[in-house]
């Protein structure tokens, strides 16, 4: 039986790790050229829940998922396969 992982992407929200493309930094040009196209086509899926967007993951589906955590974060937990939610990132203080 195939098991299925998911990567949390910040406060609850989560995709599922084979789907997932890329993670690019918010503040790139191409992340934001990315982020515009995906909002025109409605592709785009704000899961930041109101905070500063810092991160793209990038789907094969062509949907965009705007994070409010940091790309190294998510990145670490998809190598580490790590569901878990970091206290430290979810933080109302932003």
């Amino acid at each position: 039986m195939n098991d299925i992982f998911l990567v949390n992407i910040g406060f609850s929200n989560v995709v599922f790790i084979d789907k997932v493309i890329g993670v690019l930094s918010a503040d790139s040009a191409g992340a934001r050229r990315l982020k515009t196209e995906a909002k025109e086509k409605g592709f785009l899926v704000d899961a930041t829940m109101g905070r500063k967007t810092r991160s793209l993951v990038v789907m094969n589906s062509q949907h965009i998922f705007l994070s409010a955590i940091r790309p190294e974060s998510i990145i670490k937990r998809i190598e580490k396969r790590d569901n878990l939610i970091g206290k430290e990132e979810e933080t109302e203080n932003e």
